[in-house]
């Protein structure tokens, strides 16, 4: 069963707004990244490429939290604390694709840096949401 997001909040996790992910560095200081994302009802999707510290730290330390804020209205915010539930190579590159389309409108990532294409391993983190904050 998945958590509600409130009717008034769901604007925060289908527009591309540009969302700050937490994780946990190895001594538990906390790291705060801005993330692209994607909403699918059920999971927020992350792409990032192996080896970063969110990476490393989304593997060895799962619990995590995402806060998406309005940017017309910076005291209006959604806070979702949840736990990765998957991770995945498949697709990350077709989906790394699709989120640069929908927040630069370039469906082509990479451009014409071959070598980071060529090198980069992208990943799919899909994070479960356990706790729904919102604030207006």
């Amino acid at each position: 069963m998945s958590i509600q997001v409130p009717e008034a909040a769901k604007d925060l996790l289908e527009r591309p707004i540009v969302v700050t992910l937490v994780t946990l560095m190895p001594d538990y200081q906390p790291q705060a990244n801005p993330v692209w994302f994607e909403w699918d009802g059920e999971y927020i999707w992350i792409n990032t490429a192996r080896g970063r510290a969110k990476d490393k730290n989304m593997t060895a330390r799962p619990k995590v939290t995402v806060l998406s804020t309005d940017p017309d209205d910076p005291y209006r915010y959604l806070e979702v604390r949840g736990v990765v539930a998957e991770v995945t190579e498949k697709g990350a590159f077709d989906h790394i694709n699709h989120l640069s389309e929908r927040y630069t409108g370039n469906p082509d990532f990479f451009g014409s840096d071959h070598k980071r294409r060529a090198t980069e391993v992208r990943v799919i983190y899909k994070i479960r949401p356990t706790k729904i904050s919102y604030h207006d």
